[in-house]
């Protein structure tokens, strides 16, 4: 049986499955190099650069191991972002969460609100306990983000991930699910 993708809507967003048809959006905010250079990637170059991203975000959901939801605006529906969990591990209720959005929608809430909509999903619906959020020391943006979204900074991990011929270290960020404002908020 075919799990079915859920959909998340906010005030403003509308975060949904990311398709084939989508290809064209992705690769143009994928292809901006402000956009990937902390996320580990090369600058995506065609189109086949982005069915790839698609078919990897249908893959983990297939196997259970992520979720990565399409970001659009209400009004618009074009994919301007992706925010999803991946490696997730049901037996231990832990997840990592990631996010990117189109340069062109930065600084206006949009980010915060999808991350704040897919924790709550997370913590409802995957029973996960914890979500972690691994950033690249220089990314102070997503720092930012996650801290005011109520993550709490663990440590640096030194070397932790060899993406772009080089070596990364990332910082450990969690939010437990008492500590979220979902919780605080009594939303269970």
């Amino acid at each position: 049986m075919k799990k079915e993708f859920p959909i998340i809507e906010t005030e403003r967003l509308l975060l949904r499955k990311v398709t084939t048809e989508d290809a064209d959006d992705l690769l143009a905010y994928l292809s901006d190099e402000d956009v990937v250079k902390h996320m580990g990637l090369a600058p995506f170059q065609t189109l086949e650069d982005a069915w790839d991203e698609i078919n990897w975000y249908n893959a983990i959901f297939e196997e259970g191991t992520g979720i990565r939801w399409g970001i659009t605006l209400k009004d618009v529906g074009t994919i301007i972002g992706s925010c999803g969990f991946l490696n997730m591990a049901a037996k231990h209720h832990r997840a990592e969460v990631g996010f990117e959005l189109s340069k062109d929608y930065w600084g206006k809430g949009i980010a915060s609100e999808a991350l704040e909509a897919v924790i709550a999903f997370g913590f409802r619906h995957y029973q996960l306990e914890r979500i972690e959020a691994l950033i690249e020391p220089a990314n102070l943006p997503s720092q930012k983000l996650v801290e005011k979204r109520g993550f709490l900074k663990e440590g640096l991990l030194r070397h932790y991930e060899y993406t772009c011929g080089k070596f990364d270290d990332l910082y450990m960020y969690s939010i437990l699910k008492g500590d979220s404002i979902v919780n605080r908020e009594g939303i269970h």
